[in-house]
């Protein structure tokens, strides 16, 4: 009986599996002349398999940001756009629920969240991040028996894949949930053909397949792939993880949905969800073990080796990779194709969710780039035309996005380098303090993450080549108590408004020590560089106060959330509308602990950078300051007023109207923010009618600004007579606010702008005709820095404040390295009677500045090599400067940092510094005791 249930059945079958002779012969002509057929024909020869000769319908790759589903970071299988159909949530009406059998190629990721193979790139031959999924559908339309026969039909017919290297398994049943084997699929197969020893049952977890906790869910029947083949027996290598027998096609049955109480219900409709890994595919196609060997790659991999030179790509793994090397041109293949793939689909590299998992993509790229195979800067972005010639025929946005890759991949490269430098020194350093322990400090790891940018895993690998380990445990720890943290200052922030704010008595404790305001003119120390970014220069200050639980404190500890009251800051609080700086602080000295300062807020003049210490943080502790950098150019700022000025100039009509939402949400170009709008909605329109931007294909609305407004407007645009932008600051990357003022005051700004900039060029001619008196020079000195406060609180166009602030901050360096050769030119004539009186410590009265104290420092040490010098300075406000630097030779049991750290301490001070220099002061009529403390010191050491 069943071998006439099986002969009906092949009988019945005989139809589906005809080969249309030019589809078969077309692909088979191509695969006999080169033995090697091209990814792109394997890829169309499944597409129009399935469309001409099974009539589906060809849909495109959704784009690789899921539509309507924020549980799912990045879509991660061919079915995710077809889920509503699934549900049963499609609406009737929509597109989607008049699909029946379907066919495409979608593009996707597996990088964060529960699909995650990013940790696995690179270490060995076929982990991805992006993929392709070839998939074909059937909603309600056929089911089991033909989905196989077609799925047999392609591999074996057309694609030409030895029979007897095909191994099929179904699902074995289920006792525990009165599931029963699925022997419709298993006589299915057999009908097909293939042998009783191919065809294997497993059981729930490899054959099962189930959407999430409840919903569609069915057995699944999976086709693997024997490399070895040679008509041997390979059934006992199947799902165990062989690199020989893999699996290559996933058919999925949908006919069950599962409960909340975990019961299984049949569907109403069955459905078929089929997957193959076009990587997988090709590599068999191609006669490949590695996914990497296909020309998916190759092209890619030539142009790293041809742009980074050094060995080309050999593909070895593990030890027999010697340096990485090989690794690296995995990483940074796999990389820069999902790169490409996501930023042409709209998703940027950035700080949550998918845009987080592709920053971590993209630094992970850029460390391998840089680090192991030591290309130049911009190589990884010179790597996108290899993708897009790959690719760009089944994807046209890559092509039509090219550009626009190459450079959202050089901004944040150039933005990562400076970070992956410092973190490569602050891991280095933390190596070498660690000892024997084989458990990487989890404070430093997360202090890099959450503050450098540094993805986790690439810390794990850099670690991991050294021999060291990442302590995930403590990590997960940190991690969960930073989650509460942010939860608190989310519900604080809600209750009482963002950001740490001194209170009324500690403002007057304050004043009534006598704490200067802040000094915040730093915050304008800023340059344009040639490549048209904006440098910030470090910040240094002295830690004056501690603000916690609405109280002024001398200390905090490790871990404590507070306020730091600097004397000097380079941060911009939050005032006028304008936000706060983020960036971080390091102690002087102690550059591997970063403190991040999630808030800058401004109370009674003084400053208040919020932050939780990684570490013991203490008022006199000496910081450096680093701001998170980037905003809008001055030529931009330029471009965007000349653009409004010419529509000023042009007086354009403004026509307003109501119009029904879902007419006004048809205009190509229209300008809307992320919010609801009523229906009708009003529409302004500048210089266009409402009646032509509602044309049907209608580009009016992408040469002018139309927008949706419930605001009142002017009815011309030359009631505005000029405008200027007066300020700008970058809310997020791309995304800027700005700020101008039109008509008289616009006219009044630009003369003050003219007349601050007159004042700046007699200055600048001064400075640049030098002086050889002292107190000339520092009057001009003082000349600058008066115009450089008065220049950021001055109403006059942006573009112009930046280029004056830019000249300012050229004359202040320019000033200040006069006054220093002035006053290096008054000790020389003493130096000679100094040099006869010092040895090893020494004090004067000579010097005034710990800049001068220490170039003398300097020359003691460059006229006798080997010599460890430390000098004391007594200042007539009864401060004492000290300088130090130590011999190379004593390192590392002598170090200046400790020498001066120990006799600044005696004087009740504090100090900073490396190895080989430091400098610090203290408070101290009791010099010679200072000197005995040193001189004990040095003994002790040396």
């Amino acid at each position: 009986l069943a071998a006439l249930k099986m002969a009906a059945a092949a009988g019945h079958m005989r139809g589906l599996l005809r080969v249309p002779p030019g589809l078969r012969c077309g692909f088979c002509r191509a695969r006999s002349a080169a033995a090697c057929p091209p990814a792109g024909q394997v890829r169309q020869a499944f597409l129009r398999f399935f469309q001409e000769q099974h009539g589906h319908r060809l849909v495109p790759s959704a784009p690789v940001r899921p539509r309507g589903d924020p549980g799912l970071l990045f879509v991660n299988a061919g079915m995710n756009q077809f889920k509503p159909i699934f549900l049963g949530t499609a609406h009737p009406r929509s597109e989607l629920a008049q699909y029946q059998r379907v066919v495409n190629s979608q593009k996707c990721v597996r990088a964060g969240g529960k699909h995650n193979d990013l940790d696995d790139v690179g270490r060995d031959v076929y982990h991805h991040t992006f993929f392709e999924m070839l998939g074909n559908w059937s909603f309600g339309d056929y089911f089991k028996e033909e989905a196989c026969g077609m799925a047999w039909e392609l591999l074996t017919q057309i694609y030409e894949i030895p029979k007897d290297h095909l191994y099929i398994t179904y699902f074995g049943g289920d006792a525990s949930l009165g599931l029963s084997p699925d022997e419709e699929s298993r006589d299915i197969w057999l009908s097909l053909g293939v042998p009783p020893s191919h065809v294997l049952p497993f059981p729930l977890r490899e054959n099962f397949w189930e959407m999430g906790e409840t919903g569609p869910c069915g057995p699944c029947t999976e086709i693997h792939y024997d490399h070895v083949g040679g008509g041997r027996h390979a059934a006992g290598l199947v799902n165990q993880d062989s690199p020989d027998v893999v699996e290559i096609w996933n058919l999925v049955f949908m006919q069950y949905s599962r409960e909340t109480d975990g019961s299984l219900r049949p569907l109403p409709q069955h459905h078929v969800d089929t997957g193959m890994g076009l990587e997988r595919l090709v590599t068999v196609l191609q006669s490949k073990r590695s996914n990497y060997d296909t020309d998916l790659f190759t092209p890619i991999l030539d142009a790293i080796h041809k742009g980074c030179g050094g060995p080309g790509y050999q593909g070895l793994v593990g030890e027999a990779d010697v340096g990485s090397v090989n690794m690296a041109y995995r990483v940074v293949a796999d990389h820069v194709r999902t790169l490409s793939v996501c930023i042409a689909d709209g998703v940027y590299p950035g700080m949550s969710g998918a845009e987080l998992v592709l920053r971590r993509i993209l630094r992970r790229a850029v460390r391998f780039c840089f680090e192991v195979l030591h290309a130049p800067p911009g190589f990884l972005a010179s790597l996108v035309p290899a993708v897009v010639e790959v690719l760009g025929d089944a994807y046209p946005e890559l092509r039509k996005n090219t550009d626009q890759i190459m450079n959202i991949i050089n901004d944040n490269e150039a933005a990562f380098l400076s970070s992956l430098l410092r973190g490569r020194r602050i891991i280095d350093r933390t190596l070498q303090q660690m000892g024997p322990s084989k458990l990487f400090p989890a404070e430093v790891a997360w202090s890099l993450y959450g503050n450098l940018g540094f993805p986790l895993d690439l810390i794990g690998l850099m670690i991991e080549e050294k021999g060291i380990q990442l302590d995930w445990a403590a990590l997960d720890q940190l991690a969960q108590e930073d989650a509460k943290q942010k939860a608190r200052t989310q519900q604080a922030e809600q209750l009482e408004g963002s950001g740490v704010r001194l209170d009324v008595h500690s403002l007057a404790q304050l004043q009534r020590d006598g704490v200067p305001a802040t000094d915040d003119s730093p915050k304008y120390a800023y340059t344009l560089g040639q490549d048209g970014r904006y440098a910030f220069s470090p910040c240094q200050a002295t830690v004056l106060m501690l603000y916690k639980d609405q109280s002024l404190q001398k200390v905090v500890g490790a871990g404590q959330h507070c306020g730091v009251l600097l004397d000097r800051t380079s941060f911009y609080a939050e005032q006028g509308g304008q936000a706060h700086d983020r960036g971080y602080l390091v102690r002087l000295g102690q550059q591997d602990v970063l403190f991040p300062v999630e808030s800058v807020q401004l109370s009674g003049g003084y400053v208040i950078h919020e932050v939780t210490a990684p570490e013991t943080l203490q008022a006199g502790d000496q910081v450096l300051l680093f701001v998170d950098e980037a905003p809008v150019t001055t030529q931009q700022l330029q471009e965007v007023e000349g653009v409004i000025q010419e529509v000023v100039d042009q007086n354009e009509i403004v026509y307003m109207a109501e119009v029904p939402l879902a007419l006004a949400s048809g205009i190509q170009g229209l300008r809307t923010m992320d919010e609801v709008y009523p229906d009708p909605v009003r529409m302004v329109s500048v210089g266009v009618p409402i009646e032509s931007a509602l044309m049907p294909n209608s580009q009016a609305a992408m040469q002018t600004s139309v927008e949706l407004c419930c605001g009142t407007h002017l009815l011309q645009t030359g009631a505005v007579q000029d405008l200027t932008i007066t300020s700008e600051r970058q809310l997020v990357k791309g995304i800027s606010r700005i700020i101008a003022v039109t008509g008289e005051q616009a006219k009044q700004a630009r003369e003050v702008g003219q007349s601050l900039a007159k004042e700046v060029d007699s200055l600048s001619a001064r400075v640049k005709q030098g002086s050889s008196s002292l107190p000339e020079v520092q009057s001009l000195s003082k000349e600058v820095g008066h115009l450089t406060e008065v220049s950021p609180v001055t109403a006059m166009p942006q573009w112009q404040r930046r280029e004056l602030q830019a000249i300012l901050k050229a004359l202040q360096r320019a000033a200040n390295t006069a006054i220093r050769k002035l006053e290096i030119r008054q000790v020389r004539t003493q130096q000679q009677d100094l040099w006869q009186l010092c040895s090893l410590l020494k004090t004067t009265r000579l010097f005034s500045t710990e800049w001068i104290l220490m170039k003398v420092v300097n020359q003691f040490c460059d006229k006798s090599p080997g010599a460890s010098v430390l000098l004391l300075s007594p200042q007539a406000s009864g401060e004492v400067l000290c300088a130090c630097q130590v011999s190379k030779s004593a390192l590392p049991t002598f170090s200046a940092a400790d020498w001066a750290l120990a006799v600044c301490t005696h004087m009740g001070g504090n100090a900073g510094g490396s190895g080989i220099v430091a400098k610090g002061t203290g408070n101290t009529k009791d010099l010679q005791g200072a000197l005995t403390a040193a001189l004990e010191f040095a003994r002790s050491r040396l």
